[in-house]
């Protein structure tokens, strides 16, 4: 829930005379010394009407003034159309998009960037299914270093039923990935558990006690540096292609927090993994037909596809 803006004037006891400000403020308002240094650092905080720095000192009796500006709810929803999203179809049970690097699918704790549920929003799509207000119609997700094709379903029967498809893995989704060197065999399977990383809990790994996870690849172009690989999910899990790709040795290029070489990322130009979804294949909800969606290379992961093809 949203709260207001709060200012508070209070009079440090001399029991805290001689400490420092941001030590003070964690005693005296039940802070994280972290927070308040963060106050402080924003020009919230002033002692006797003057600004200062977290490791001031203050003195018996001295006037603290503390603007606590409002905290926004992280998993609310923001209305806001995103530059880059692109509508690719649109009917009465779904929507197709692309989306650009950068955007997440829905909110969560911690991201305060754009979102595909607050850009549909802010362009007045109505997205009507059950669920958490912030995740209402996502079936789906890919990653905000991921680009590509994705489905929001908006209606509840639509819901059901495109949740079910992707559960029951009858969703066609291809995806392209530039990794570093060349996969051996060209072309494979790799079946290997994915959970959360035992010593980084934004990572995952390859874990015997993790989830069942199957990723098939194709080798497409093979380069000096790097090979250009199409891949189908057999299942879903978050950082799926990353994870195996690394547990391959031949991480996706760019994607520094599975292994890549920051070097060759700099050559190509690159800030994210390259890592894009092509293709998305399906039952549409009403009609039953099978319907496919394609988006093509964003201009970073082109070009970086033409500096490895360049290279001799």
């Amino acid at each position: 829930m949203t709260t207001h803006t709060e200012q508070r004037t209070v009079f440090v006891p001399d029991g805290l005379a001689g400490e420092r400000v941001d030590a003070a403020m964690a005693r005296m308002f039940g802070f994280s010394r972290t927070k308040a240094a963060d106050l402080i650092s924003r020009g919230l905080v002033q002692v006797d009407g003057a600004d200062v720095g977290k490791s001031d000192r203050v003195h018996g009796g001295a006037m603290l003034d503390v603007t606590i500006p409002a905290e926004r709810d992280p998993l609310e929803v923001r209305a806001e159309v995103v530059e880059g999203i692109r509508i690719i179809h649109d009917d009465d049970a779904i929507v197709v998009i692309d989306k650009p690097v950068g955007v997440a699918v829905h909110p969560s704790p911690g991201w305060r960037g754009p979102t595909v549920v607050g850009h549909l929003a802010g362009a007045g799509y109505r997205i009507s299914t059950s669920g958490a207000k912030e995740r209402e119609g996502i079936v789906q997700r890919l990653d905000v270093g991921t680009s590509g094709v994705m489905v929001i379903a908006k209606s509840e029967h639509a819901y059901s039923v495109l949740k079910n498809a992707f559960r029951h893995r009858t969703v066609d989704k291809t995806y392209h990935a530039l990794v570093q060197g060349h996969p051996d065999p060209l072309s494979g399977t790799v079946d290997a558990p994915i959970g959360r990383h035992p010593a980084h809990d934004y990572k995952f790994a390859v874990m015997a006690d993790g989830r069942h996870s199957v990723t098939h690849y194709e080798t497409l172009e093979a380069h000096r540096f790097a090979s250009l690989l199409e891949i189908h999910l057999e299942t879903g899990r978050t950082h799926q292609i990353r994870v195996h790709m690394s547990a391959l040795k031949h991480p996706c290029v760019g994607d520094l927090t599975y292994g890549a070489d920051p070097t060759l990322a700099k050559r190509v130009g690159l800030e994210r993994q390259w890592l894009h979804a092509m293709r998305l294949g399906f039952e549409h909800p009403e009609s039953g037909d099978h319907v496919t969606y394609e988006s093509s290379y964003p201009d970073d992961l082109a070009h970086a596809l033409e500096v490895v093809r360049d290279a001799h």
